[in-house]
């Protein structure tokens, strides 16, 4: 087998390696699409049919609040505003990460500080601590200082993610910035915040833009903090929807599944706008010069 062979071969290998790695990866989203057009009864019949064996929309008008002939939906069960609360919970935590991460990542990247390996391991070990311990402890600080049961609160702890997330990767860009940048614009009179905005931030656009949008989805899905920390005051995301269908000793899957098809549309709407900013933001860095 000459070169030219083996490398058709490699790329035939790679392409159907790639085409198995996607559908593991979406086939549970297309069971769930699938699952929530059908009853519960149907989902437990032992048989799994790959397209709605007895379509209904039922589950729909039960996350959406619209009572139908089979379902006796009320406006309290009703998804959407439990999708604006996880819009609101999201962009706030996606605006703070930014707030945060972005001057210090500049700071950790530019500058030589003592602390700064002291910082960075910090933040590492705070990507590797367990939710369910992190909630537990923020729980109680929340309760001290009245953020229980409120957005900043569940804000403050989606952040505890988000935010050493951002930091560590917009670190490895600004890394690749050249300092001669940052030299020149100083020597023709910008200030360090004027460097900062007209300089850095429009060449870190992209890494940007990854980690607000990584910082959205972690505010968008997440579960621990928001049964932790709130506790019936009238704020539900959408993960917290999903879970009410969940009881002790019945529980309607096929409502469900149409929340979390209904949970799914805004985020993957986000990723399909900005994955081209989100393939360039997480490679950036990775090679400098």
């Amino acid at each position: 087998m000459n070169r030219l062979e083996r490398s058709r071969v490699l790329r035939w290998l790679s392409t159907l390696a790639a085409a198995a790695a996607l559908v593991m990866v979406l086939f549970p989203v297309y069971a769930i699409i699938v699952g929530s057009f059908e009853s519960t009864e149907t989902l437990f019949s032992g048989t799994f049919y790959w397209l709605p064996h007895a379509a209904t929309l039922d589950n729909y008008r039960t996350v959406l609040g619209v009572a139908s002939a089979n379902t006796q939906a009320t406006v309290s069960g009703s998804q959407a505003g439990n999708v604006l609360t996880s819009l609101i919970v999201g962009l706030g935590t996606a605006l703070l990460a930014l707030v945060v991460a972005v001057p210090a990542a500049y700071a950790l990247s530019k500058y030589r500080l003592r602390v700064t390996v002291i910082i960075v391991s910090a933040l590492l070990v705070a990507q590797i601590v367990p939710s369910i311990v992190l909630a537990t402890s923020l729980f109680i600080v929340f309760h001290w200082i009245h953020l229980v049961n409120s957005y900043p609160g569940l804000i403050l702890a989606d952040a505890t993610y988000a935010v050493p997330f951002a930091i560590l990767v917009l670190r490895a860009f600004f890394f690749s910035l050249p300092n001669e940048l940052m030299h020149a614009a100083r020597v023709d009179g910008a200030s360090e915040w004027q460097t900062f905005r007209l300089i850095v931030i429009p060449l870190a656009r992209s890494a940007v833009i990854t980690v607000a949008i990584f910082a959205f989805l972690a505010g968008w899905g997440d579960f621990i903090f928001a049964l932790t920390i709130l506790n019936g005051a009238g704020i539900e995301p959408i993960t917290l929807g999903i879970y009410s269908y969940l009881g002790n000793y019945s529980t309607d899957w096929g409502a469900v599944m149409a929340s979390a098809a209904f949970a799914m549309v805004p985020a993957a709407l986000m990723l399909v706008v900005a994955q081209r900013y989100i393939a360039s933001g997480l490679t950036a860095g990775s090679v400098k010069g």
